[in-house]
Order: structure tokens, then sequence, then C-alpha cells
């Protein structure tokens, strides 16, 4: 299997809709514009936020396999991705690409 590069390009933060909907937490998230994971045989890169994986985990298994192509050219180059977590109060949007 193929190992995949998951970087962080963008952090978006919801004040409105935090204040709007959410219970006040302390800790949310860890993950910073920049910061690299590397997942090794489609496997969730240590550190990296389990929600965050559900989010690209399929996409990090095709690709770790060979596949890639998605929905018929989405992507500039067919080995990558561009995933957003879940947190819809402070999504961090992904850049997911082989590693050749």
């Amino acid at each position: 299997m193929k190992k995949v590069r998951i970087t962080a390009v963008r952090r978006s933060d919801y004040k409105d809709l935090q204040k709007l909907y959410e219970n006040p937490i302390e800790h949310a998230c860890d993950i910073s514009v920049g910061d690299v994971f590397i997942s090794s045989d489609g496997e969730r890169p240590e550190g990296l936020c389990p929600s965050a994986w559900e989010s690209m985990e399929s996409f990090v298994k095709t690709l770790a396999a060979g596949g890639g192509n998605f929905y018929d050219g989405w992507m500039k180059d067919p080995g990558s991705a561009m995933i957003s977590c879940n947190d819809g109060f402070r999504p961090v949007s992904f850049y997911i690409e082989v590693i050749n």
C-alpha cells in the first residue's frame, strides 16, 4: 500500500454558530494549519482527530490502495482529495495526497 500525506490547509471558526448552538467547551481541536500527518497502510495517523478521520478515511484508504480520480476528475491531481472534517463550528480542510 502507498503512504498518504494529510495536510491541514485551512481552519475556520464560526463564532456566531457557536454562540447560537454550542455548549461552551474548553478543548475542541488541536489541529493547526500546516499540520502534516502520514497514513501508512490506510490507517489513521497518530494525533489526527478521530472525527476528522471519519470524514476522510474512505478517501485515504482508496488512495493508499492505488485508487483515486474521485468523482471523474474532481481534483487536478487524481491522486489527491480535499476533505473537511465534520465539525460544523470549526471545520478544518485537509489536502490528502499519495506520497510517491
